[in-house]
């Protein structure tokens, strides 16, 4: 068995093999129709969403399956022991996804579960949304071998991009990120991928007319929020909502960034339309964007199968 909470245990010929499989279902849906047929996914959402419920609730269904959702607080994980909760609900379905918010809480049921587990995402990692993008470039390059710059904070979906990056040896992400969130992705997770030379840190205090150097020679750049979804709106945080805004207002990717530049624009959405992105952008490349959030379903139903039908 095998789960996919992270890229750690997959090689590059695994995870190609997925983007394959995506490809080829996106293109041919009527071929995979029951596939998982009779198959159950139980999905648990610790965390809001709207493109992870709905692409894997889709997703299975397109295959022939069945889904179960339920959100964390209506759940007995809030309650009591955690591993004979993980072990009854393995009981009952044939592969598990769950967003949740501390990696910590996704590394115990990757070592609990006894039918395939997803990290949907936490805190440190995102490797189904870094699938669907990889999924886009594919269709939108043929081929992975693009330069792409990320712009905003080190997050898990960044984590997630320079993983991949430097597991597939192919294509390389550039990294502009004056803003550090709390991830657990070990003392040496950054240098190692940077000795593979196909991540790059850039300098973060570098001016903006360096910046829109590099942007010229990207093929893509990419964004994310600067303030976690779950604080956007809560009080609580406002004042440190408030200074995050104030650093990374000059990092936003707007049209005098991108004066000169021929790159496509990433978001794994959802946006913040006038901070990581101005509205101009976002219009003109939404088409873009749309199609990498669509993509999230495809590599999702790719995973799905590969786990269940390869590795159960």
């Amino acid at each position: 068995m095998k789960n996919m909470l992270n890229f750690k245990n997959f090689s590059a010929e695994e995870l190609m093999g997925i983007l394959e499989l995506a490809l080829d279902m996106k293109k041919n849906p009527e071929k995979y129709a029951d596939s998982l047929k009779g198959k159950k996914l139980y999905s648990l959402f610790e965390k809001t969403s709207t493109r992870t419920f709905l692409s894997f609730a889709t997703g299975i269904t397109e295959l022939g399956g069945s889904y179960f959702n339920q959100l964390w607080e209506d759940s007995n994980f809030v309650l009591g022991e955690p591993v004979s909760e993980i072990k009854y609900v393995c009981r009952n379905v044939d592969i598990i996804m769950a967003r949740l918010v501390k990696n910590e809480t996704v590394e115990l049921f990757g070592e609990n579960v006894t039918v395939p587990f997803i990290n949907g995402c936490d805190s440190s990692f995102h490797p189904c949304q870094i699938l669907a993008d990889a999924l886009t470039i594919l269709e939108k390059f043929g081929s992975l071998n693009v330069k792409l710059l990320f712009i905003g904070a080190k997050n898990n979906v960044f984590n997630s991009l320079v993983e991949f990056f430097a597991k597939m040896k192919m294509g390389t992400i550039y990294g502009l990120t004056p803003l550090v969130n709390n991830t657990a992705c070990g003392p040496d997770f950054y240098e190692e991928a940077k000795a593979t030379g196909h991540y790059v840190e850039l300098d973060p205090t570098m001016s903006m007319e360096e910046a829109k150097a590099y942007v010229k020679d990207m093929d893509i750049l990419y964004t994310d929020t600067w303030v976690d979804m779950e604080f956007f709106n809560n009080p609580a945080y406002k004042q440190q909502k408030e200074e995050t805004l104030a650093k990374m207002m000059p990092y936003q990717i707007n049209d005098e960034l991108l004066e000169g530049s021929k790159a496509i624009v990433f978001h794994d959405m959802p946006m913040h339309v006038g901070f990581e992105i101005s509205e101009s952008v976002e219009k003109k490349h939404l088409d873009t964007i749309l199609d990498e959030a669509e993509n999230r379903r495809h590599a999702e139903k790719a995973v799905m199968y590969t786990l269940i039908k390869n590795y159960n």
